[in-house]
Parts: structure tokens; sequence; C-alpha cells
């Protein structure tokens, strides 16, 4: 096992080295200038190519490849040249906005979309699974956009029970800061908990009707047991691996939740640098979440180990 940690490690390191050229080749290749989106539309020619020499933006591109990659290996993940900031705690500020969001929403994904598609799946036919299939395929089908909107207009507007936009800190309150986080984490949660308790309700009926759980219950097994010491582990392997995935897309995948409610978290600073041709930070913003994508596929493959045992990582062919 610690030698497959080790080897994943290396193949999680590979594969952000990898997409750090493509973020870079892809990041300057958009249109636009950050120069004038310093300076504005109405600088001189002479003015944007004073900052350009200065940025270093009329260096080869191989060359501020190579600056920017040394300076995230040793920890400087560049400035924002909009804001005139370092980059770094710009994105751990909204990133922690972020991971607040994302949390939140991952328990209430992880531990609903388990538990319904568990009893969908015990269920199955009946009224319950019957209604949550429905509700899934709508959940699934309508984009965050229109619920983001129609939480807005119903709760903000309508019933004015929450604040519409914005972000309150923990020093203003715990209600004022639970207030502003209901409608975003609930916008994010629908769609993910309808796919993950889907998969769980498919997963768990195939292991239900499994040869092992047939002799389980041959033996004498009560239903509880069989249900949870056997089936339940192997139903859950590959919703593991949407967890993970689904714990990347809600960090990375806020942009439209953010940006309906105004929430100052990863996804409105990644808008932000690209609307305002902000590379540097674009650059590093865009690293961060491949990271945590790459981290978040590292945690499901052990938690494969974990859950069965019978998988060897890293055994001799």
């Amino acid at each position: 096992m610690g030698g497959y940690v080790v080897r994943r490690l290396l193949s999680v390191a590979l594969v952000v080295f990898a997409t750090s050229l493509l973020i870079f080749a892809i990041v300057h290749i958009l249109p636009g200038n950050v120069a004038y989106a310093i300076l504005g539309e109405y600088a001189t020619p002479s003015a944007v190519a004073t900052l350009q020499q200065r940025l270093g933006l009329d260096d080869p591109l191989w060359l501020q490849y190579w600056r920017w990659l040394h300076g995230v290996l040793r920890g400087d993940l560049g400035p924002s040249l909009v804001m005139d900031r370092p980059a770094g705690p710009l994105i751990l500020e909204a990133l922690g906005r972020s991971a607040i969001l994302a949390s939140i929403a991952f328990a209430i994904v992880a531990g609903g979309g388990i538990a319904l598609g568990v009893h969908a799946a015990t269920h199955q036919g009946r009224i319950s699974d019957r209604v949550m299939t429905l509700a899934q395929f709508v959940f699934i089908a309508v984009p965050d956009f229109f619920w983001a909107i129609l939480g807005v207009m119903a709760f903000a507007a309508g019933l004015d029970w929450l604040p519409a936009t914005g972000y309150a800190p923990w020093g203003d309150g715990a209600l004022a800061w639970a207030s502003h986080l209901v409608l975003p984490v609930t916008v994010l949660s629908i769609g993910l908990l309808a796919h993950v308790s889907r998969l769980s309700r498919a997963a768990m009926l195939e292991a239900l009707r499994s040869r092992y759980v047939l002799m389980a219950r041959a033996k004498g097994m009560s239903e509880r047991r069989v249900l949870w010491r056997h089936a339940a582990p192997n139903a859950m392997l590959p919703t593991i691996t949407i967890l993970a995935i689904d714990f990347g897309l809600l960090i990375g995948g806020v942009v439209v939740v953010e940006t309906v409610f105004a929430y100052p978290g990863l996804g409105r600073l990644l808008v932000f640098a690209i609307e305002h041709r902000d590379l540097p930070l674009l650059q590093a913003g865009m690293l961060v979440l491949t990271t945590i994508y790459a981290l978040a596929n590292l945690a499901a493959d052990i938690g494969y180990a974990v859950l069965n045992p019978r998988i060897r990582y890293g055994a001799a062919a």
C-alpha cells in the first residue's frame, strides 16, 4: 500500500506538471492584452510597450513559463497584475470561502446521496422509489443557474427569508454567516445529490443480486448485516470515484453559483481574472484547481483499498 501511494503521488505530480503546460499555453492564446487591462483602453502605445517590457510579457513563452514554474516550485504563485497583489493570498482567501460551500455541500451529497440510494434500492418498485427516480431526472436535467435564480426569486425577493447575495464572515454572527450559505449550498447540492443517489441505487441493486449476498442470506444472516457488512462496501466503490470527482467539481465548478449569488469565492475570482486578462492570477487559480482534482482522485483510489480489502495495490505481478 505504501509503495502504491508513493507511485500515485508521483503520477499526481506528473499530471499537475503536464496540466501546467496546457494551462500556460491556453491562457496565452486568449484574446486581449493585459497591459491595456491595467492602463485602460486609451493608453498610448509607448506606455503599453513599456509596461509589457517591465512585466516580461515580451520575453519568449518558454522563458515566461520557466519563470512562472520556478516561482510555483518555491511557493510563489506570482502577482495579480490588475490588483497589484500577490496571487497566492488572494487565491487562498477565495479558496477558503469556496471550501466552506464545497465542504457543506459535499457532506449533504455524500451522506444524503448514499442514504437515499440505499433506501431506493431496498424499496425497489415502491412509491418512494418511483418518486425519487422522477425527482432525480428533474434535478439532474435542470441546470444550476435555474435553481439559483428560482431560489433568489422565491426566498430572497419573494419571502425575504434569506439574503440574495454576498458573504458574511463568522465575526458578523453565526446566523448571518449561515443565512448567506443556505441558498448557494442548496443549489450546489441539488444536482449532485440526485446524481450520487441514482448511482448508489444502481450499485446497491447490483450488489444485492450478487452471489456472495445470496450466500450470506442462505447462511441465515440478518438482512441488516447482509446489507451493511456485505453489500454496502462493494456497492460504494463506484460511488467513491464519483464523490471524489464531485468534490473537485464543487471547488472549481461553483462559477455559476458564485456569480449568481455574488459570492466571493475562487470561481468568481477566476471570472475576474479572465475578464481583466490577469494571466498570473488565472494560471495560479487553474493550477490550484488541477491539484485539487488530482488529490481527490488519489483519495478515491486509497478509499478503494479501505473499503475492499481484496484489492491489493503494489503487489508483485
